[in-house]
């Protein structure tokens, strides 16, 4: 792994774990292995190291969501919904550090970087946001789906994945898997048109 990789990895899993302010560019560097002023031949800091951090995670997510629904062009809008639920879920249970440092960085976040923070947040949302909103239109256009405001289908979609992403902290997989199909039988019986 390239220097820069791995500081990128290290960082993650440590900002995960502690928080902006509990991790230390001194941490860093031991975890790397390279000494603390190694680190500047990288980035300029580490409010510099945590950003190319989060928008990674960010970025990552989206790209992930992206090629997902490039491979369901062909499927049903029933389908493609609980895929993008689905794959959504399994992203977050298979990437444990980016779901612990999205939990963190969105619930506490470090106050001098709270308004930078949201807004990446909501410019990477956006991008997810525009397949879904692509996706509902198709289904009340086929008639697959009842005739709502495109806002109030994404707000409950939403909201659906966040109380989702906080049950994985809560249960075993086997578990989640359960309430998670639960969810979605309910969410897709609720905007069915039936």
């Amino acid at each position: 792994m390239e220097t820069k990789d791995k500081i990128k990895s290290i960082s993650l899993k440590m900002f995960a774990e502690r928080g902006f302010e509990g991790t230390s560019l001194a941490q860093i560097a031991a975890g790397v292995g390279i000494k603390k002023p190694s680190l500047y031949n990288y980035y300029s800091g580490k409010e510099e190291l945590f950003w190319a951090v989060f928008q990674g995670v960010l970025w990552d997510y989206v790209a992930h969501i992206e090629e997902r629904y490039a491979n369901l062009q062909e499927h049903t809008v029933e389908t493609t919904l609980r895929e993008l639920l689905y794959c959504t879920c399994k992203y977050y249970w298979e990437h444990e550090d980016e779901s612990a440092l999205l939990k963190r960085v969105m619930l506490f976040p470090y106050p001098p970087l709270e308004e930078k923070v949201r807004s990446e947040f909501l410019v990477s949302e956006e991008a997810t946001t525009r397949i879904l909103k692509e996706v509902f239109q198709k289904g009340m256009d086929e008639g697959v789906i009842k005739e709502r405001e495109l806002v109030d289908l994404l707000a409950t979609f939403y909201c659906l994945i966040d109380g989702l992403f906080v049950q994985m902290f809560y249960y075993p997989k086997q578990h989640f898997e359960s309430k998670l199909e639960s969810a979605w039988r309910i969410f897709w019986s609720g905007i069915q048109l039936t």
